[in-house]
C-alpha cells in the first residue's frame, strides 16, 4: 500500500492567500463582494495547492450544479450505432466543457425510462436539459415542463398546443430535401422515389414535404416509410423495386438509409448512378464517403447543431451570480443545408 497525500482544504487555501476562510469560500465558490487583489491571491493559492472545490458547497453559493442533462429519446442500441448522435454529442460536449459544465447522458428505452428521466430532472440534479430525437407521442416534453427545467430541443418540436417560449435548433430539412430532388430532376430523372424516416419525427416529415414540393404529382407507390437505419433502407428499397421496378432515382431521408438502399441496388444488378441515382441526407463522412459509390447527400452541420443547443441553453440559464452582464433571451435557430455532390448522383 502507498500513502496518499491529504487533499488540500479550503482552510489551507485561505492561509496560503492570507485571507479569511469566508473570503476564500466566496472566491472559490463563485460568490461576489471580494476585492480583485484578494481574488487574485486566492486563485493563485488554489492553483499552487491544487485545491478542488466541493461541488455541494459551490452549488449553495451559485445556485447552479454546473451539470446539464442530455436526453435522447431513443434506445441505447440506436444511439450507439448511429454516428449522427455521436456527432451531436461531440458538439454539445465541446461547448459544455468550454464553460466548465458536466454532461449527464440520459437515454429512454420505454415508458419506465420516461418516468425515470422525469423524476431525475425534477430532482434538481441539473441546471437544464438538451433534448432531441423526439417522437410526436413522446411524453418527455410534458414531463420536462412539469419538472420546470430550462430546456433546448434538437429539432423542431412537433406539438401544436400553443406553447410559447420553446427554443430549438434545427436544420432546413424541407429546403434541403427540395434541393436534393431538384438535383435528381435536373439529371433527367422522372421516376424519383423517396424513402422517408419515421414520420412521427418532424425532420422526416419536413423532408417528405420537401420531396412533395418538387414531385407534386408523385406516384404514391414511390414513397415508402422507413426508420433512419441501414436495415430499414434495405427493406424500403426492396419494396420500391417490387412496386416500381422502373424507378430511376431515390432520395433517402438520411445517409444510413441510403447506404442500405445502395446495397440492395447492387445486389439486384442496378448500376448507380447509371440506372438509379441516389441521394442521402446528413453528410456523415464515415458513411457518405465509404458507400459504393460515394454518396451524394445533403449536408447539415450536426456537430454545430449540438454546439448551438448547448450555447442557447447556457444563455437561457443566465449568468452565475458572480458573472457580469445580463443574459440575452435565446431564440430558435434553423441552420442552412447544402448539397454535396459525389458519385451516386
Amino acid at each position: 500500500m502507498t500513502d496518499t497525500a491529504p487533499r488540500p482544504t479550503l482552510e489551507a487555501v485561505a492561509a496560503r492567500a492570507g485571507v479569511s476562510r469566508a473570503t476564500a469560500s466566496r472566491v472559490v465558490n463563485g460568490g461576489d463582494g471580494v476585492r480583485e487583489p484578494l481574488v487574485a491571491r486566492v486563485r493563485r493559492a488554489v492553483e499552487e495547492l491544487g485545491y478542488v472545490p466541493n461541488q455541494a458547497a459551490r452549488s449553495l453559493v451559485t445556485k447552479r450544479h454546473d451539470a446539464v442533462a442530455v436526453v435522447i429519446a431513443e434506445p441505447e442500441t440506436r444511439v450507439f450505432a448511429d454516428p449522427f448522435f455521436a456527432l451531436q454529442l461531440r458538439g454539445i460536449s465541446k461547448e459544455l466543457t468550454a464553460h466548465d459544465n458536466q454532461l449527464v447522458l440520459l437515454l429512454t428505452e420505454g415508458r419506465d425510462d420516461h418516468a425515470r428521466v422525469g423524476r431525475y430532472l425534477a430532482g434538481g440534479h441539473v441546471d437544464g436539459a438538451l433534448v432531441f430525437s423526439l417522437h410526436l407521442d413522446d411524453p418527455l416534453p410534458g414531463l420536462i415542463r412539469h419538472a420546470g427545467v430550462p430546456t433546448v430541443f434538437g429539432g423542431r418540436p412537433g406539438w401544436s398546443d400553443g406553447r410559447s417560449g420553446v427554443v430549438y435548433v434545427d436544420s432546413d430539412n424541407r429546403g434541403g430535401a427540395r434541393e436534393a430532388v431538384r438535383h435528381l430532376a435536373g439529371l433527367g430523372r422522372t421516376r424519383i422515389a423517396h424513402i422517408t424516416g419515421p414520420l412521427d419525427q418532424t425532420s422526416a416529415a419536413d423532408r417528405l414535404d420537401g420531396f412533395r414540393d418538387v414531385m407534386v404529382d408523385a406516384d404514391p407507390r414511390l414513397i415508402v416509410e422507413s426508420d433512419f437505419t441501414p436495415a430499414g433502407g434495405e427493406r424500403a428499397m426492396s419494396e420500391l423495386l417490387e412496386r416500381r421496378p422502373d424507378l430511376d432515382a431515390v432520395f433517402a431521408a438520411n445517409d444510413l438509409t441510403a447506404a442500405g438502399a445502395l446495397r440492395v441496388l447492387r445486389e439486384r444488378g442496378r448500376r448507380v448512378p447509371e440506372d438509379v441515382a441516389v441521394i442521402g441526407f446528413d453528410d456523415m463522412l464515415p458513411v457518405a464517403e465509404q458507400t459504393d459509390p460515394p454518396l451524394t447527400t445533403v449536408r447539415q452541420d450536426i456537430e454545430e447543431m449540438g454546439r448551438l443547443m448547448a450555447r442557447l441553453l447556457l444563455r437561457r440559464l443566465g449568468p452565475r451570480p458572480a458573472d457580469q452582464g445580463v443574459a440575452d433571451a435565446p431564440s430558435s435557430v434553423v441552420l442552412p443545408t447544402t448539397l454535396v455532390r459525389r458519385a451516386s448522383a
